[in-house]
């Protein structure tokens, strides 16, 4: 993966259909992802059960591009280099996950993985602000982490500016997940987020035997970002 700050957009497959995964990742690539991102819950670090490795190994082979696994799960550790092995690009943790966030990134980097840290809405930006130097990405919560279709917390915008002046010249992503749409799409890219994170977004209207829609919404939200 080679770095810039152009706009990206990720289409959470937890809004796919989940009898057609394959399908569904190539079809969203096809018409314009960027990014697959792979919502990975446990039902105890967010009130909900998703995805394991084996979901991310069996739609690797679909995917041409990023895969981008965000963890909502407690304990991280021991699962990284499983994920890791099913092909995940990007894995990213919660601070808020467990008490040893640097050694889970170590851990990340050292399975040959991008690290990526994710803040929740009540976090504070400067709760990571000695991380830095560690990770490849932060994903700022929008919502509260569990389910897809949440309504976008406007007071997270002000976390990315704050994000965006912390970073500085690092090479480091700042990524959006929760309610972004073509409304909010230009609130967080103006605060300097360049990775965007949507579900029923991107996939509201189509299937894959009609992934024009796909395609559709993708570009709102991408013309939405640049302004």
């Amino acid at each position: 993966m080679s770095f810039d700050r152009s706009i990206k957009i990720a289409p959470s497959i937890l809004a796919a259909d989940f009898a057609n995964f394959g399908a569904e990742c190539a079809a969203v690539e096809a018409e314009g992802a960027d990014w697959v991102h792979v919502d990975v819950m446990d039902g105890h670090f967010v009130p909900n059960i998703t995805f394991g490795p084996a979901t991310c190994a069996a739609i690797r082979p679909h995917i041409k591009g990023v895969m981008d696994v965000h963890l909502m799960i407690a304990p991280v550790d021991p699962f990284i280099e499983d994920f890791a092995k099913a092909g995940a690009d990007i894995i990213t943790a919660h601070v808020e996950a467990g008490p040893h966030i640097h050694r889970t990134l170590q851990a990340i980097r050292g399975a040959g993985a991008k690290a990526g840290v994710a803040l929740n809405p009540a976090t504070p930006a400067n709760a990571i602000a000695h991380l830095l130097d560690m990770v490849d990405l932060v994903c700022v919560m929008t919502v509260n982490p569990g389910f897809g279709g949440q309504k976008f917390i406007h007071s997270q915008v002000a976390k990315v500016a704050a994000l965006r002046q912390m970073i500085g010249d690092r090479p480091i992503h700042i990524e959006i997940d929760g309610g972004v749409d073509p409304t909010t799409a230009p609130l967080v890219a103006g605060a300097g987020a360049d990775v965007l994170v949507a579900g029923s977004a991107v996939f509201r209207g189509g299937s894959v035997d009609n992934p024009a829609p796909y395609g559709a919404n993708i570009r709102a939200i991408r013309a939405a970002a640049a302004g």
